[in-house]
């Protein structure tokens, strides 16, 4: 008998052939994990076996080279001041600030530049009230300027008319395009000293009181210039025809004694010797107006009385033989009796001393003569 042998099929998924390949495949190598620690650990535990010295050491050239590296990039053209950025300008022109921050960065580059001291510089010049400065990193600079405000002209003692702010700080010169104030500032002090700038600031702001004054009373632009060098003896000097006229003012209430001084000079509009009033004080405060003439000759007048006024000068007029420009001839009669009892009482005087210096002579002489008898 022959034995029969059935072969197994090799395409069979169930058969022996089939469980070796899904064997094989789900036996993969195991992947090897990449070992050792970390590189910062490696480093701590390497220089666990260096020296304290050599520690020391590498920590003093790694300085030094961080240094270096921080002096080279502070040097470096990269730094260089390339742009200026100026802001809050008008009256100051921005040229002149790009001026002064480039002379002071140049040298020094952006990243070096003292701002502190360039900030005190730009501050010193006469518009500026406050700067700020800061850097635009890699090559720039910005400026914020906050400019003072001009509230009065002032004449200094050199004749210049240059503007003041509220500070008394003096700014630049008044220019021929600027509006031109009612009326002008005197008797600004001179002196650099605290005490001399707090007086300034307070002759400021009683200058812009009697101006808001003056402007509400409709009175300003009568008056050319305000001289406040003391502030408790006010003066205004008047404008247009009656340019040589000054009023003294005194403490307080000027706004009213200069309309009362404006009504008693106005009274005298038909008096032919009217040019030759040098002022009128009305210091005293009672209602008062005392005319001075360039003659030196003065005569006192009711502010309140426009036509008395007129009256009370009526009389002072020139002799008809006497030239206008001699004003030490022109008196008025109260002034001219007066200056009459002052000659008799002078006459009276000097008889009396006369005939005492006699009376001292004769006993003189007697008393020689005695003293020759015996």
């Amino acid at each position: 008998m022959r034995e029969q042998v059935i072969a197994q099929k090799v395409g069979n998924r169930s058969g022996i052939g089939g469980q070796r390949r899904s064997g094989a495949v789900t036996q993969k190598p195991a992947r090897r994990e990449s070992g050792g620690e970390p590189v910062s650990v490696r480093l701590r535990a390497l220089l666990a076996y260096v020296p304290s010295f050599l520690k020391l050491a590498m920590a003093i050239v790694i300085g030094v080279l961080v240094f270096a590296g921080y002096r080279a990039a502070a040097s470096a053209s990269f730094f260089q001041l390339k742009t200026i950025e100026v802001q809050g300008t008008s009256r100051l022109q921005p040229a002149e600030i790009q001026a002064l921050v480039r002379q002071s960065v140049d040298k020094t580059g952006v990243w070096k530049a003292d701002l502190n001291s360039l900030n005190e510089r730009l501050e010193g010049l006469p518009w500026v009230r406050a700067a700020v400065v800061s850097r635009v990193l890699p090559d720039g600079i910005r400026v914020r300027i906050t400019e003072r405000s001009p509230r009065a002209v002032v004449r200094t003692s050199a004749g210049r008319f240059r503007w003041v702010d509220e500070d008394a700080a003096l700014l630049g010169e008044m220019q021929p395009t600027d509006q031109v104030p009612a009326f002008f500032l005197h008797g600004l002090s001179d002196e650099d000293s605290e005490s001399a700038r707090n007086e300034n600031r307070e002759r400021v702001a009683r200058f812009l009181e009697l101006e808001q004054a003056w402007n509400t009373a409709g009175i300003s632009e009568r008056v050319s210039e305000v001289n406040l060098m003391d502030i408790r003896d006010v003066r205004a000097q008047l404008a247009g025809d009656n340019s040589q006229i000054e009023v003294r003012l005194g403490a307080r209430d000027q706004a009213t004694r200069l309309k009362g001084a404006l009504k008693a000079l106005d009274s005298h509009d038909d008096i032919p010797n009217r040019a030759m009033i040098s002022y009128i004080d009305m210091s005293l405060g009672n209602g008062k107006a005392i005319v001075g003439l360039t003659s030196g000759a003065h005569t006192t007048t009711d502010s309140a009385e426009a036509p008395a006024a007129a009256r009370a000068t009526d009389s002072v007029e020139a002799p008809s033989d006497t030239k206008p420009a001699d004003n030490a001839a022109i008196t008025t009669p109260r002034v001219k009796a007066n200056a009459d009892k002052r000659t008799v009482t002078d006459k009276t005087k000097n008889d009396k001393n006369d005939r005492s210096q006699k009376a001292d002579k004769k006993s003189e002489k007697s008393q020689t003569a005695a003293r020759r008898k015996q």
